[in-house]
């Protein structure tokens, strides 16, 4: 089978189509001919020679697919051959092949293609998770979503509206704001121009949300306390401004805040199984309604990967990038 691999560690240029043997697949696998796969961060970071697959995971990138069934293992009663699927994966998503766990697999909700399904697992599983699982966002309480036009912030600010919160979003331009705000965000602050701690003290007069979730880290730290509301939760899910940052420990302590943050990759199956049933239960009857949908910026051949990682870097789209066989 063909794959996109990372030839060595470096630029989007590094990303080369290479052959390699189909994989095997266990007992309790699915084997699913890929139509497509997300493009998410993480992928970059692999790219970069920052983020290796886990010990017995595919390789090369690509953290989620979407596909045909093509064989299942023998304890696998769930899917049968030519089953319509995408899959949350813990790394080679960018093959024409790949072996997955059962309990990371999902039907693909009715009224979508198989293309355009490749935009869910990792968004839905990764909000979920953070949001509703970790952070216990609750029925009458707030959310601020930094990289409100991000593939994770379109799908954290459409779920969270959908179940009945209000959601304040951050974004980089006053285009993207409006996108957010077309999305549901009461209001979304272009962080280019606009203090969003200020912003959000206006908003809900002073009293700050309850859940935070950032994509930034570093220097948003400190900020992301200043915004909380007392006994408030921040959830970090990834470093795009850096590793270290100050914590006011005395603001912890008088406001009982939260602090807490989670990857994903290497988490367990079994967790990845919960999520799941969540997400079939709770989610998936609001995709198929037509309440919540994937916003797609590009769809483009897996041979232009580079292209997409290019994209990607430059921060120019809206939703998620899909590569497609």
């Amino acid at each position: 089978m063909k794959c996109v691999d990372v030839k060595a560690p470096g630029g989007p240029e590094q990303l080369v189509i290479v052959e390699r043997d189909m994989p095997a697949i266990g007992a309790s696998d699915v084997l699913i001919e890929v139509a497509a796969a997300g493009l998410n961060r993480a992928d970059i970071l692999q790219r970069n020679g920052a983020y290796p697959s886990p010990p017995g995971a595919p390789p090369n990138p690509g953290l989620e697919a979407s596909g045909v069934v093509k064989a299942v293992g023998q304890d696998v009663t769930e899917f049968k051959v030519g089953d319509a699927v995408c899959a949350l994966l813990q790394g080679g998503g960018y093959s024409q092949f790949v072996a997955v766990d059962a309990g990371q697999v999902l039907p693909i909700p009715r009224g979508f293609d198989v293309v355009q399904a490749a935009a869910l697992p990792e968004t839905f599983f990764t909000v979920w998770s953070n949001v509703f699982e970790f952070a216990k966002l609750t029925q009458g309480e707030t959310l601020l979503v930094h990289g409100g036009t991000s593939g994770i912030g379109v799908t954290a600010i459409q779920l969270a509206v959908a179940l009945g919160h209000t959601v304040y979003a951050t974004a980089g331009s006053d285009e993207k704001c409006k996108v957010c705000e077309s999305l549901g965000a009461a209001r979304a602050i272009n962080y280019k121009t606009q203090e969003f701690v200020a912003e959000i003290a206006t908003l809900t007069n002073k009293r700050g949300v309850d859940v935070v979730l950032d994509m930034i880290g570093g220097n948003y730290l400190a900020r992301n306390l200043q915004a909380l509301a007392v006994e408030g939760r921040l959830v970090m899910i990834a470093t795009q401004g850096g590793t270290k940052g100050e914590v006011d420990v005395l603001r912890v302590m008088q406001r009982r805040l939260k602090i807490m943050g989670s990857t994903l990759r290497a988490r367990e199956v079994e967790f990845k199984r919960q999520m799941k049933a969540q997400l079939l239960k709770q989610v998936w009857p609001l995709l198929e309604n037509g309440k919540i949908k994937p916003i797609i910026d590009k769809v483009l051949p897996m041979e232009e990967a580079a292209a997409a990682h290019a994209h990607t870097e430059s921060s120019a789209h809206i939703g998620k990038i899909l590569l497609r066989w």
